[in-house]
């Protein structure tokens, strides 16, 4: 199951790269960079979503061989 902070990272990087194309076709650069600037926030929030994730997998995988 995806972590809360993958989710909220896909999120973030769908409106990210919405706005920067958003931010191309108008010609604002400004605009433009700051979707690329959110569309990477995503990416790393997704990033550390699945790595929280994997330690709670790894967690749960040692405790079931502690406990047998």
């Amino acid at each position: 199951m995806p972590d809360m902070d993958q989710v909220k990272g896909k999120a973030r990087e769908a409106a990210g790269a919405t706005q920067e194309k958003a931010g191309r076709a108008a010609g604002d650069r400004n605009m433009e960079a700051e979707g690329n600037e959110r569309k990477n926030e995503g990416k790393l929030e997704g990033a550390l979503g699945k790595v929280k994730n994997a330690a709670g997998d790894t967690a749960d995988a040692v405790k079931d061989k502690l406990h047998r």
